[in-house]
């Protein structure tokens, strides 16, 4: 059902808790989300990731040379359970995406790097999303429209907007 199925029928059907304004804003950000989703989830689909591999991928990339973090550090970052890493990493282990190696001041920490192989991959998902949602992007908004929704978004959030020019617009 679309936003405005969605602001119609709550209209209709919970009168007393309708605010259009409110709603409104409310179901448009799901239906902007649910639209974002679908389509990285293709485009994860098609370079054989899930979005918990591509999450993963993601967080070694952006971080510091040699792109090695801890268990705990990708969890800190993705806000993943230990049990739902520790599948994760293991498929992207068989995959050759990334590497395990144990720890230099403790055995049983095993940091995970990532491989080239893995770079490559979640460099070209990434490229291929930023198209994606760069093309979908310019097709319903001006160049000042994003910059616009980019700074209100995140002034909802509680973020600074002036940080949010960064780069946040692009993807």
């Amino acid at each position: 059902m679309r936003s405005g199925e969605l602001l119609e029928a709550h209209r209709r059907h919970w009168p007393e808790s309708f605010d259009p304004g409110i709603m409104g804003l409310a179901f448009a950000l799901h239906g902007a989300r649910d639209a974002t989703d679908a389509r990285a989830r293709r485009i994860w689909r098609s370079h054989g990731l899930t979005p918990a591999g591509f999450d993963v991928l993601a967080t070694l990339r952006r971080s510091p040379p040699p792109r090695q973090l801890t268990p705990g550090q990708i969890r800190e970052a993705m806000l993943i359970s230990s049990g739902g890493l520790a599948k994760v990493l293991a498929q992207l282990a068989d995959d050759g995406l990334v590497a395990r190696s144990a720890g230099r001041e403790d055995a049983r920490v095993k940091p995970v790097r990532l491989t080239a192989r893995g770079a490559r991959l979640v460099e070209q998902a990434m490229a291929a999303l930023v198209a994606a949602n760069r093309e979908w992007l310019a097709d319903r908004l001006s160049p000042g429209e994003l910059a616009t929704l980019t700074a209100l978004l995140l002034r909802l959030s509680g973020e600074d907007p002036a940080r949010g020019r960064g780069g946040g617009t692009q993807a």
